[in-house]
């Protein structure tokens, strides 16, 4: 599912990486409440690594959110990033956000967002469910 919004990114001078992240992010985080999920939890971290967003369906199902965001499709699709191993610790620190939350056993998904910028900032989503 493709999604374009209405919000720019304006930091064109210093894209750091960091910030245009942190804009994909939010982009996906008002999509997602758009489409009747709950944000629960943001930026998530363990030694292992990140989960980017943690929501909840209306059905009560946890979805864990990757999100990857590029200002261009020159080096390829954003989504194309995640290898193999980054799909196994996004498995893995699903199960640790779980355990960590009481919630083991409960049902879950993995979701991907891949935002990609036009060339006057707006972020167009491109929305996979259920990838992992």
């Amino acid at each position: 599912m493709v999604h374009e919004k209405s919000i720019r990114f304006t930091n064109k001078s210093n894209k750091s990486n960091k910030s245009l992240g942190a804009f994909g992010e939010q982009a996906v985080v008002e999509y997602l409440l758009l489409n009747n999920y709950e944000v629960i939890d943001r930026n998530w971290r363990t030694r292992e690594g990140e989960i980017d967003i943690v929501a909840r369906k209306l059905d009560g199902v946890i979805v864990f959110v990757e999100v990857k965001t590029r200002s261009s499709a020159v080096f390829g699709h954003p989504l194309e990033s995640i290898t193999r191993e980054k799909a196994h610790r996004l498995q893995k620190l699903a199960l640790a956000w779980l355990a960590m939350h009481g919630l083991f056993g409960r049902p879950f998904a993995i979701d991907c967002a891949a935002v990609l910028l036009t060339s006057d900032g707006q972020p167009t989503i491109e929305y996979r469910a259920h990838v992992l």
